[in-house]
């Protein structure tokens, strides 16, 4: 990697002049304290001075603070080769330092501070708001790390890395478009730009095209080797895809070259355990916990584990850590409700579907589940409820139709009941819904019909003894009543 640079910005640096090349603002103090604070990559930074020259004069001072925002010997050497000659000297803002230290040791609130005071008296600082967006986007404030890098891209359009993180916002809101379209942009500035094809790679993943995003993912990598994000990222799709060894070992890949990585261990740990892989996926896991305690999608991810295991009692366990740490959490409280519904214990579970619903209020599985339980616990009026909100949402699923029926006819309301059961079978002719239209035909004293749909029951299921019993227990009623 470090050769590859060196050649490349050796092509460069013949082709340009340290000063300004092509327009373009050259790179000064305020730029590079900024760009660091927002953890730009170093081949990035190299890349932008080669493009548009450098007004930092890097004595003793301005190094001294340079290193403490996390410059590394490169980006030193580099500006010490290309120090302006009979330029005023660029002087670091001693704040802004100040604020690239807090970032580097995670204090983004004190950097934060630091930046906003300063774009009081700067408010069209593009580095700034760069500074700023990253700060929002490490907090989880996605919409306010937009607002900044917009305001950012208005500055510096010719920023690459602008463009990348706006790509990464617009993933992060499954946005695939829009993604791909910033992460082009970077490209079209500068081709040799490892983030930009990662941009690209996501956005393709975003829009479930993963052979584009494996393409691009790919052409990341032959330019940034040892990140160890790019692996990790390709494991998604990997998984994603259906090739699961092969995620496993590039999610293995992403955790040699960085075992800090808890994402990397989480999902890697969710995989292994969707494959029966239960200690492997636990140890996992577990060390994904030990580094991101505070994480509930790793409660999330053991849980699931556990369940899988028939051990319902830890996997409750780890619902309610789950929801202790975070209870506005969206994930999660249907599992727990089946960890009690294997215990045969209904009213925590109920319970546990009633806040996944509040939670998710047009989600048609959940309503739907919440639907069932109710029958099962004998409380048809909630259930009949919740099962016409679960059609309303979803009006072709056959279950949901079939459980409303089945809610409808317990409750003796035979004409609603019957339709729902013909739709049910409509939509879904199986054997299940063929016995349960039969059912209420016959309840309904429409035995003929009854019979044929009966029948028909059998023929899809010759297995199923019910049905037979059933049909030939109709047909001797009607031999011995009067059939209608």
């Amino acid at each position: 990697m470090r050769s590859r640079i060196t050649v490349v910005l050796g092509l460069i640096l013949a082709a340009v002049p340290f000063s300004v090349a092509d327009g373009r603002t050259p790179v000064n103090c305020n730029h590079l304290l900024a760009w660091l604070a927002a953890d730009v990559p170093t081949y990035s930074l190299t890349r932008t001075i080669g493009l548009r020259g450098s007004l930092v004069s890097l004595t003793p001072q301005v190094e001294i603070e340079l290193r403490a925002a996390g410059a590394n010997r490169e980006l030193l050497e580099l500006l010490r080769r290309v120090q302006p000659k009979n330029a005023a000297i660029d002087l670091c803002p001693t704040s802004l330092a100040e604020a690239a230290a807090d970032s580097r040791n995670k204090d983004f609130d004190a950097a934060e501070s630091i930046v906003v005071r300063l774009l009081e008296n700067d408010p069209h600082n593009g580095a700034l708001h760069f500074a700023l967006g990253y700060f929002n986007q490490q907090e989880g404030h996605w919409d306010d790390a937009f607002d900044e890098y917009s305001s950012s891209k208005e500055s510096e359009p010719d920023f690459p890395e602008v463009h990348n993180r706006l790509a990464l916002v617009f993933y992060q809101g499954d946005d695939g478009d829009d993604a791909i379209g910033e992460a082009r942009t970077a490209l079209s500035m500068d081709f040799e730009d490892a983030e930009a094809y990662r941009m690209l790679a996501l956005g393709h993943y975003s829009n479930e095209q993963y052979g584009a995003a494996m393409n691009a993912f790919k052409e990341a990598l032959s330019r940034d080797p040892g990140n160890p994000d790019l692996y990790y990222e390709m494991g998604l799709v990997a998984r994603d895809q259906g090739s699961q060894d092969e995620a496993v070992e590039l999610f293995r890949k992403s955790l040699q070259l960085k075992p800090s990585l808890w994402q990397a261990h989480s999902t890697l740990g969710a995989l292994l355990g969707r494959e029966k892989h239960f200690e492997q996926g636990i140890a996992e896991l577990n060390r994904a916990k030990a580094l991101a305690p505070m994480e509930p999608s790793i409660c999330e991810n053991l849980a699931s584990i556990y369940f899988a295991k028939g051990e319902y009692d830890t996997a409750i366990a780890e619902y309610h850590e789950l929801f202790r740490m975070n209870p506005a959490w969206k994930h999660g409280h249907e599992s727990l409700a089946r960890a009690y519904m294997a215990k045969n214990e209904y009213m925590p579970a109920i319970a546990e579907l009633k806040l996944a619903v509040e939670q998710n209020p047009n989600s048609a599985p959940e309503h739907r589940a919440l639907g069932q339980l109710l029958l099962a616990a004998d409380q048809q009026a909630d259930a009949i409820h919740e099962l016409r909100t679960a059609v309303e949402l979803d009006p072709e699923s056959a279950a949901s139709h079939y459980f409303l029926g089945t809610g409808l006819l317990d409750a003796n309301q035979l004409p609603a009941a019957l339709a729902e059961f013909r739709e049910a079978v409509r939509l879904e002719p199986s054997a299940e819904h063929h016995y349960a239209l039969a059912a209420c035909l016959m309840n309904m004293g429409q035995d003929r019909e009854a019979l044929a749909e009966m029948q028909l029951a059998s023929r899809l299921d010759p297995e199923k003894q019910l049905y037979h019993a059933r049909e030939e227990e109709l047909m001797r009623l009607m031999r011995s009543g009067n059939p209608q």
